[in-house]
């Protein structure tokens, strides 16, 4: 007498077998014995929210960081010097360099493009979770579930900026990126810039405003620990040039005029918002692009942070457990999502529609980010990697037809 399991295994395998002899499968379509039938496999999952007791994902799987950090103890043990190579030495990666320039430019664009856009679009921002939305009738979608948020978990709506499309997220400048973190108690002296902008002047662009180390001569590594062989400041890096006594304030004014800068004829909207998505691509991919040489790190618990090869020592993290930490970040490795972080809105398909998106019929919604969706309701096309997210294919019944779906 076989076991209970065995059996059960053993009927399984004749069901599928039984299955298989009717039922041909050829690719991605199921030949049945009275025609094709095209099984589509489309993945329409929406980024997860992370709770507040979750850490984000890692870039590189935790077991390969700790393989990482025994080989490096081991190689500090032993007396020699290492060779480093660039950006790790100090010295600048000249291939990215205009990679770096063309993504700064295109920062420029994007914000004049949105502010443009942002002008004929309207935005709206829940006072309480801060969730967005882009167009008239904000959306009767009950996922305002926070602490504060009413009963219904309706949303309170309140118009918007473009900041609540592109928010800002700041980085410490750092005049050398191979030199200490950042003090808890430098954290009022050094500047803070946005992060995609920190990124390119570590690249390789020069900001008179922002001065940065240049090295001309490599840096080594021994026993785990760098050395520098140059001056702590040459002669020719005034670092005492082109700083005001008024503190990074009015720098951050500076940063906002060069922003609208850019000449923009008085064209027509989608015109505007075209440029403003071949922008937003091109952005991503460079910023992509510089952060497999230049590291970047974010906390796992909070929005903070800070590009270059190790995390700041600031104190003032106040996510999940910060009390363990006495205030300090859990730094781990950046994504791009991390620097240019994309505000998710709902999907409005017909934007002449009165009819506002409702809370029964949110599941035939799609969803995408701010920037993506003000273009893309102001004429532009959307980029094939959000085709999905967009859900056109899928059929949004009325709210009497609702209850005849299957």
């Amino acid at each position: 007498m076989l076991p209970r399991q065995t059996r059960i295994m053993t009927k399984l395998r004749e069901l599928a077998l039984r299955n298989s002899s009717t039922n041909l499968i050829v690719g991605n379509q199921l030949k049945h014995r009275y025609g094709f039938h095209t099984i589509r496999q489309t993945c329409t999952e929406f980024p997860r929210k992370l709770k507040k007791t979750e850490r984000k994902p890692w870039v590189t799987n935790i077991n390969e960081l700790k393989r990482i950090g025994r080989a490096e103890r081991k190689e500090r043990q032993i007396v020699r010097e290492r060779i480093l190579q660039p950006p790790q030495n100090g010295l600048l990666v000249n291939e990215l360099i205009p990679v770096a320039h063309q993504v700064n430019a295109d920062r420029i664009q994007l914000f004049t493009c949105v502010s443009k856009v942002a002008q004929s679009i309207a935005i709206y921002s829940c006072s309480v979770c801060g969730e967005v939305h882009l167009g008239h009738r904000p959306h009767k979608i009950r996922t305002c579930n926070v602490m504060g948020s009413a009963a219904s978990k309706e949303h309170c709506w309140r118009r918007g900026a473009v900041e609540h499309v592109l928010p800002p997220v700041e980085s410490f400048h750092l005049y050398d990126r191979l030199g200490r973190a950042v003090s808890h108690n430098e954290r009022l002296q050094v500047d803070r810039i946005p992060a995609i902008l920190e990124l390119c002047v570590q690249a390789g662009i020069d900001l008179p405003e922002y001065p940065t180390r240049r090295r001309v001569f490599p840096a080594y590594s021994i026993s785990g620990r760098v050395i520098d062989f140059e001056k702590r400041f040459p002669k020719e890096d005034a670092p005492g040039e082109d700083i005001y006594a008024c503190g990074f304030w009015q720098k951050r004014n500076n940063i906002s005029d060069d922003n609208k800068s850019v000449d923009m004829q008085p064209c027509d909207l989608q015109a505007t918002a075209v440029r403003g998505m071949e922008a937003w691509e091109r952005m991503r991919s460079g910023a992509s692009r510089l952060m497999e040489t230049y590291a970047a790190q974010t906390c796992g618990y909070c929005s903070e942070i800070q590009v270059g090869p190790k995390g700041h020592r600031v104190r003032n993290c106040q996510a999940y457990k910060h009390q363990m930490r006495d205030g300090q970040h859990a730094w781990q490795e950046a994504t791009i999502d991390d620097v240019v972080p994309p505000v998710y809105v709902w999907h409005v398909r017909d934007t002449q529609s009165e009819k506002p998106l409702v809370n029964e019929l949110k599941k035939y919604y799609g969803m995408l980010p701010a920037v993506v969706e003000m273009f893309a309701q102001a004429g532009a096309s959307v980029p094939n990697d959000y085709v999905v997210m967009m859900r056109e294919d899928v059929a949004v019944p009325e709210w009497d037809e609702e209850k005849l779906v299957v």
